[in-house]
Order: C-alpha cells, then sequence, then structure tokens
C-alpha cells in the first residue's frame, strides 16, 4: 500500500515521546508536514529535531498547552491549516476508586476529553470546507474495558469514543472522516513507571512486564505490551486517503485485549 500524505499537515497534540512522537514519525515518512506539539519549549525543539533527523520529513513544533482554551487558540494561530488532527494528548495514572476528588473527575474530563474536543471544533469546519480532513482521537481499551484502578481514566476515554462517533456524523458527506483509536496496553516511558507502581521495582524489566501482563491484563492475546509504533501504523493508514471508507469507528490496536469479535 502507498500511504501517500504528501501536500497535507499534521497535526498531533502530546507529540514529544511516547505514541505521539510515533506517530508524528510515521505520518512525517509517509510524506506529510507534522506539526509536533508539547508544553516546554525545550522537549519540542528536541522531538523536532530527532525527528527531522529520522525521517528525513517537513517537522516543525508548537510550544502550547493544547489542555487550555488558551493553548489551543494559540496551536489555531500558528497552524490555521491543518488537514490531519491527531488528538494523542491525554494523562493518566492509577488511584483508588473512592479516592478520586471533584478536582481529579474534571483534570481528567479536561485534558483527556475537551482538549480534544475543542481542537475538532477549531479545525473541522476547514476541513470541511476543503472537502478533505482526518481526525482521530486516541482511545484507549480502558474506554470498554473499565480498569478498577482507573475508573477516571476509564470515563475519559469513554466519552472520547462518543465525542468520535458524533463528530463524524457532523461531518457526514463532506470527504471528512472521524475515527477512533484504541490503543492497547503500550510501551512507553509512562507505561513504565506504571507498571512499577503495581508490580514493583525488583524484577528486571522483562519480567515486571510479563508479571504485569498476566496479574492486571491477561486477556491480551499478545501477552506482551504493544510496541508505539505498531500505534502509529494504524493512525497512518487512517490518515490516509486509503481510509477513505473508514469513520465514525473505533479501530482497536489493542492486541486482542477488548474481548469482542466486533471491532
Amino acid at each position: 500500500m502507498q500511504l501517500d500524505l504528501s501536500g497535507r499537515t499534521a497535526l498531533v497534540t502530546g507529540s514529544t515521546g511516547g505514541i505521539g512522537r510515533a506517530i508524528a514519525a510515521d505520518l512525517a515518512r509517509a510524506g506529510a508536514r507534522v506539526v509536533v506539539n508539547g508544553r516546554t519549549e525545550p522537549r519540542v525543539d528536541g522531538a523536532v529535531t530527532h525527528l527531522r533527523d529520522e525521517t528525513g520529513g517537513e517537522v516543525v513544533g508548537v510550544v502550547a498547552d493544547v489542555a487550555t482554551a488558551e493553548g489551543a487558540e494559540e496551536v489555531a494561530a500558528r497552524e490555521p491549516h491543518v488537514d490531519v488532527l491527531v488528538n494523542n494528548l491525554g494523562i493518566f495514572g492509577p488511584q483508588a476508586a473512592l479516592e478520586i476528588t471533584d478536582d481529579d473527575w474534571r483534570r481528567y474530563f479536561e485534558v483527556n476529553v475537551l482538549a480534544a474536543t475543542r481542537l475538532i471544533r477549531t479545525y473541522l469546519p476547514g476541513m470541511t470546507a476543503r472537502g478533505w480532513g482526518r481526525v482521530l482521537d486516541i482511545a484507549s481499551d480502558s474506554a470498554v474495558v473499565i480498569p478498577a484502578e482507573m475508573i477516571h481514566y476509564g470515563m475519559s476515554k469513554t466519552a472520547l469514543l462518543a465525542v468520535s462517533r458524533g463528530f463524524a456524523k457532523e461531518a457526514a458527506g463532506t470527504g471528512v472522516t472521524v475515527n477512533s483509536v484504541i490503543a492497547g496496553p503500550t510501551h512507553t516511558g509512562g507505561v513504565e513507571g506504571f507498571v512499577r507502581q503495581l508490580v514493583g521495582d525488583e524484577l528486571p524489566w522483562d519480567e515486571a512486564q510479563r508479571e504485569f501482563m498476566i496479574k492486571h491484563r491477561p486477556q491480551s492475546l499478545i501477552q506482551r505490551l504493544i510496541e508505539p509504533e505498531e500505534i502509529a501504523h494504524m493512525v497512518t493508514y487512517l490518515a490516509s486517503p486509503l481510509a477513505s471508507a473508514t469513520t465514525g469507528a473505533a479501530v482497536r490496536v489493542d492486541g486482542g485485549y477488548v474481548d469482542s469479535i466486533i471491532p
């Protein structure tokens, strides 16, 4: 397959590391002009330099906290024309259910849901006016299989699935597609820390990962953490012209974690 995004501009939020940076790299390799986003200048500059060297593509950076209205406005002012919007920004962390405060609930909703919604409202009109565009919201298996240790996180990702489906209806018949990607347990720096919180620091990483999957994610059919590049490949496909008939979908890259035969 030729996944050609030449001439397209792609904005990936929260893309200075982890899944976001892998997505940015894959989109750049497909020919897109990629906008890297993060909250601090050193991290954004470092990611831009790394991605330019790694991919040889056109990569630029925007420093802004898109979890705030002001940050979203700043990104829109710097990059008014976006063809591919990847809402990757998200936070997660374990917390006892009865200890999740009102502020925690609000924070998870604002960062994981409202940030994506603002940017969709910002860029969808331009996409529909041009007759082409892609919106991709990075969700999680936790949207469907709510983890007991992260109810607030699961709630936010469930809401994100609804946001994606709803905006896909708003874009019906325009040539713009809106989809969510259900990412399974993925090997990132943040997840390594999360794994260590649950299984301890004593075991070597390979053993710690295996124990985490057995005890806390036994539904996984691949029985390992997913690599960020595996998520990125699906995002790039969905961003490409080849995925023009896929919209309003929650596409799984979850290693078979969600126990369902329906995608």
